[in-house]
């Protein structure tokens, strides 16, 4: 018989903040940053980084009103405000009408059109209020700060995935791009981030640094505090282990939760979470106690299943998507070299991988931009969470689940 108050699993959604583990220093810390400046949050995908930020929309502190949107699919700065208004109508509703909106007559004509309009009526109102929302959005952009920080209420604006919506932007208009960011680096600025009520926490699963450093923007954001959440210990794991199979009654070795740490690697908590499902499931089957051989089959099993696919195939795509010619090419050629070796490659031997790719495209560079080029993608893969460099200078996959994959299907 299964207790009560045991956590769920969660397979493909963002931990409930009431289900977060592990993460309460980390949160205070967070905190405590954005008392005083602004946040970049950076995190590889499954690792949590949506589940800490709806814990600080959910449990706001420090006297925050908070605003979360996600903004990976937007391309224009003008979608950009449309959502977020659209985000602080649904959150604080009665904030925005009674507060936010005193005197400012885009925000109450859509006041007076959603009733017409219907569902998902405020988004729609707003840009019927306004034919030339792509024209003005500096001006409503202005427009929307000032009036929130009159209000003299602190608010914290967190959004996810901003890196997704930048690589979308600069692919439409590198120029837009560029106003769009130093826009809101001014306004970051003004008044003194000390002094400021708003407060703003970005973040996303692809490297921000490394994207703009890219498109020659980085300086754009370099007043944002740049903040990596950090991995699960062996610990966290075997705790989590332990209670999700305890919780459940479900008998096992002792050696159980240190085999799936073992066989883990860098502990991505989707992976976690479906392995431990999975071991909860075969007990249901089968009726006896758990063994460290059966986490071997659960893992073997979840690189062929469908279940982590989608993942998995997202770290293998998104080279394509945000690494250009010659890096994407390489980078792949690199990834596989690794992934079939026991346990892992020298930098040296990387370099010479990466002239053999280079020769098989037909690239003639001169050494020094050779050299360049492999040190900024090595220094893309580790910060984008494909490798991590470890004991004597190798450099391997950081997730384990993922170097078995790739070596199944991409080496």
């Amino acid at each position: 018989m299964e207790m009560k108050n045991v956590p769920e699993f969660y397979i493909g959604s963002p931990v409930e903040p009431v289900d977060l583990r592990f993460r309460d220093e980390f949160v205070a810390e967070l905190w405590q940053s954005l008392r005083t400046g602004h946040v970049v949050l950076t995190a590889p995908r499954r690792t949590g980084k949506t589940s800490v930020m709806d814990h600080l929309r959910d449990h706001p502190m420090n006297e925050f009103q908070v605003v979360s949107i996600n903004v990976q699919d937007l391309t224009h700065p003008a979608d950009f405000f449309l959502v977020l208004l659209d985000a602080f109508h649904d959150a604080h509703p009665d904030f925005l009408r009674d507060r936010l909106a005193a005197g400012w007559g885009l925000v109450n004509g859509a006041f007076d059109k959603v009733e017409s309009v219907g569902a998902g009526g405020f988004k729609l109102a707003l840009r019927g209020s306004d034919p030339d929302w792509r024209r003005n959005w500096r001006r409503h952009g202005d427009t929307f700060l000032a009036q929130a920080r009159a209000t003299g209420v602190r608010i914290l604006f967190i959004i996810d995935e901003f890196p997704d919506m930048l690589l979308n932007l600069s692919r439409k208009d590198e120029g837009l791009l560029r106003e769009f960011l130093a826009w809101l680096r001014t306004q970051r600025q003004k008044p003194s981030p000390k002094r400021d009520s708003i407060r703003w926490l970005v973040g996303g699963s692809v490297n921000l640094t490394g994207t703009l450093d890219a498109l020659g923007m980085v300086d754009l954001i370099n007043d944002l505090e740049d903040v990596s959440l950090p991995t699960l210990t062996d610990e966290d794991i075997q705790t989590f282990v332990a209670d999700m199979l305890s919780g459940r009654s479900v008998p096992f070795d002792d050696d159980v939760p240190r085999r799936l740490v073992a066989r883990l690697g860098r502990p991505i908590p989707y992976f976690m979470q479906i392995a431990t499902q999975n071991l909860h499931r075969l007990w249901k089957r089968e009726q006896r106690r758990l063994a460290s051989t059966d986490v071997d089959a659960v893992f073997d099993e979840m690189v062929v299943g469908s279940a982590a696919r989608t993942q998995l195939q997202h770290y293998h795509s998104r080279i394509r998507q945000y690494y250009a010619e010659p890096a994407r090419s390489i980078a792949h050629a690199l990834l596989g070299q690794i992934s079939a070796s026991e346990g892992g490659l020298t930098r040296a031997t990387l370099m010479q991988e990466t002239e053999r790719t280079l020769a098989g495209l037909g690239e003639d560079l001169p050494e020094h931009e050779r050299r360049q080029l492999f040190n900024r993608l090595m220094f893309d893969l580790e910060n984008d969470f494909y490798v991590v460099e470890g004991e004597g200078g190798l450099y391997d996959f950081a997730s384990g689940v993922l170097k078995s994959w790739w070596r199944k299907y991409h080496a």
